[in-house]
């Protein structure tokens, strides 16, 4: 038992002295602590009294000072889900080999004549590049580049995306941008060193990207105010992963304007080859539109460019033309003798003076709001017969400068329905499905719809018959052109889709019912019915 008395106390006397032991380590680690801060407060208060007697006095301002502190730059990487291309019936590749495509064919026209390749630069060590694409039957190019970077504060114009009733009064010049040097910038690489410098001359601008008739060349004043800057200079707020296609446009609520922008962004894309439907960046200060519908369903994503904060860097980005540049606008002015044909025929037996390109465009744009492609050629609706759309104009805001009242191309255009409206339900040859196009109440996608359902698609001239762009092959055009008004738009649009077209010119503006009635029931008996 004494034993164990002993044992006991040497433990006790033995976990005492640790105890105090580690005490004093404690205590002293304390101490170093109060010692080690209170040094580097001394420090601290030395420096800061030093920098302000040398920021106080004259003579000591004459030396450098200090650059500030700059906190650690963090750049922050967007990736978004891209869409992918839907497979398109009348789809044909697009080739980027210039012995395919003859200048002022058909292809070279609506497809990709876009085959001189054009490197304007391209920087070492993990820099950027910058390049166009030709045409020579347009005479435009669709340039891109990789590591491109935005400044968003060196482009003047409205911040745009905002509601129309919000910016009631704005003027267009307002909205269109305006491009500083240095607006947009590539990466030189780590051995660039001729700093500032413009990617391209004037001299290339007039060959390659040449302002012709346009009065107001927003993508051109784009590209002449790129600038190449070394990786020093080139620091990026926020990144984003995926291809983008910047796009400037000027009547962006005009169906007719702002198909030849959907055409321009479209082929784009397929110069370019992009593996996925591009996200889009309108670099423009418009206001949003009924229109954007369509924009945000035919591509990934749709933003405007004075919505981002900061730089904005681009690992590839796209320059899409102005729709002013396309076949669907040259065509209006300059002769472009092109059938439309079907893909299937044209993939057995090319031919330069036909295309499919406009029938995959809107195929295209049918399938970006999901309705089906594989329909019959002939239209039978569930309800059976056919529809005979007719497209009406009618008052609605359009934009900031829009007093809401859309001219009249047909001043007795009520009566005209209302007369169909009597004659269709009685027509004995099969049953007819009158529609009242009344587009400024319908959204984008019912618009189409209407029109891929439609076996006659009937209106006065207005850009609401672009719409015929996404029609169906077989579908019957009837315009109705007042003497105002005697333009071939929808003329060539029909033709280039190879679809079968009627026009009633009028001496006036004002139709006779019965010659309209009797233009329908020969293009129904014509449909077999």
């Amino acid at each position: 038992r004494l034993c164990q008395q002993h044992s006991s106390h040497n433990s006790n006397t033995e976990r005492e002295e640790r105890e105090a032991m580690n005490k004093r380590v404690l205590i002293r680690i304390l101490l170093f602590l109060v010692v080690f801060n209170s040094f580097y407060l001394c420090l601290y208060f030395i420096h800061h009294h030093n920098s302000s007697l040398i920021s106080s006095n004259p003579i000591h301002n004459t030396f450098p000072k200090k650059p500030p502190f700059k906190r650690p730059f963090i750049e922050i990487k967007q990736t978004h889900f891209s869409k992918p291309w839907p497979i398109l019936p009348s789809y044909l590749p697009w080739s980027k080999d210039s012995t395919f495509v003859p200048p002022r064919s058909c292809e070279g026209y609506f497809g990709n004549g876009f085959t001189r390749r054009l490197e304007v630069f391209s920087g070492d060590k993990g820099g950027g590049w910058f390049r166009c694409w030709y045409s020579e039957s347009l005479r435009s190019s669709v340039c891109e580049g990789g590591r491109v970077r935005m400044v968003v504060e060196k482009i003047e114009m409205a911040k745009g995306g905002e509601s129309l009733v919000d910016v009631i009064g704005r003027s267009e010049e307002e909205e269109l941008p305006v491009f500083r040097n240095g607006a947009f910038e590539v990466d030189g690489g780590e051995g660039f060193e001729d700093e500032r410098k413009l990617a391209v001359d004037s001299e290339f601008l007039d060959r390659y990207v040449p302002r012709g008739e346009i009065m107001r060349h927003t993508m051109r004043d784009l590209i002449s105010k790129i600038r190449v800057v070394g990786r020093k200079e080139f620091a990026c707020d926020q990144w984003i992963e995926e291809p983008t296609l910047l796009v400037t446009r000027f009547e962006y609520a005009n169906l007719f304007h702002t198909v030849t922008d959907w055409y321009s962004a479209y082929v784009s894309s397929r110069v370019t080859g992009l593996p996925n439907r591009p996200h889009l960046v309108f670099v423009d200060g418009h206001c949003m539109a009924q229109l954007e519908e369509t924009w945000k369903a035919l591509f990934s994503s749709v933003r405007y460019a004075k919505n981002f904060s900061g730089t904005v860097c681009f690992r590839h980005a796209i320059l899409s033309p102005l729709g002013y540049e396309t076949a669907l606008f040259k065509g209006l002015t300059e002769d472009i003798f092109c059938d439309g044909a079907p893909a299937q025929e044209l993939r057995q037996k090319p031919d330069d003076h036909k295309t499919a390109r406009l029938s995959e465009f809107g195929e295209m744009i049918r399938a970006a709001f999901g309705l089906p492609l594989n329909l019959n050629h002939v239209r039978k609706p569930v309800s059976g017969g056919h529809n005979i759309l007719f497209v009406r104009r009618e008052d609605y805001l359009a934009h900031p400068r829009h007093g809401g009242k859309v001219e009249s191309r047909l001043t007795n255009e009520a009566e005209v329905f209302e007369s169909l409206k009597s004659w269709a339900p009685n027509y004995k040859g099969c049953k007819i499905n009158l529609v009242n196009g009344l587009f400024a109440h319908m959204s984008m996608k019912e618009q189409v719809q209407a029109i891929q359902d439609a076996s006659v698609i009937i209106g006065a001239h207005g850009a609401g018959l672009t719409h015929i762009v996404s029609a169906l092959p077989k579908t019957v055009i009837l315009e109705i052109i007042s003497s105002q008004f005697r333009r071939p738009h929808f003329a060539y649009i029909a033709r280039w889709k190879g679809l079968e077209y009627h026009a009633i010119n009028l001496d006036g503006s004002y139709a006779n019912t019965e010659t309209v009635i009797n233009a329908l029931v020969s293009i129904m008996k014509s449909l077999r019915c």
